[in-house]
């Protein structure tokens, strides 16, 4: 595991909380890394001051249809994101789905009765050590009155 650290890093774990010794808590491997992917799409472009181009497009689509226009438009911005601010893993696929359990591979439709929820499917694997992973990230879109 250590070798595993070594190559990736560490950082401060996100939310910042305080470890049982006292520190600063530290996320370590692959964990740092779904957490800096988590931190690039949950901060809309602006929102740093001193980074105004970091984070990822897709908070612009909050007031968006729930439709595949949409679904595309979050696909394109969350590939954007992490290519650019990213650079230790490779996406190999991103999709949206309206269900968290789904494969990732069903076309989106608008369903009512999830007021604007998809699911974003990120299929990536780490740079250095080849290591396939996957996480779905939640957005809401906010339904019409």
């Amino acid at each position: 595991m250590k070798a595993i650290t070594d190559l990736i890093g560490s950082g401060w774990a996100f939310p910042p909380t305080i470890d049982p010794q006292g520190g600063v808590a530290l996320a370590r491997a692959t964990n740092e890394i779904e957490q800096a992917i988590r931190i690039i799409l949950l901060t809309p472009l602006g929102q740093r001051v001193m980074r105004p181009t970091f984070g990822c497009r897709i908070h612009e689509l909050v007031f968006a249809p729930n439709n595949s226009t949409t679904a595309a438009q979050a696909i394109r911005y969350v590939e954007e994101a992490l290519a650019m601010w990213e650079p230790r893993i490779q996406v190999t696929e991103v999709t949206v789905t309206m269900d968290a359990n789904e494969n990732g591979r069903q076309p989106v439709t608008a369903d009512p009765k999830e007021d604007g929820r998809m699911f974003i499917h990120i299929n990536y694997f780490i740079k250095s050590t080849n290591d396939p992973r996957s996480l779905v990230f939640p957005f809401y879109l906010i339904p019409e009155e």
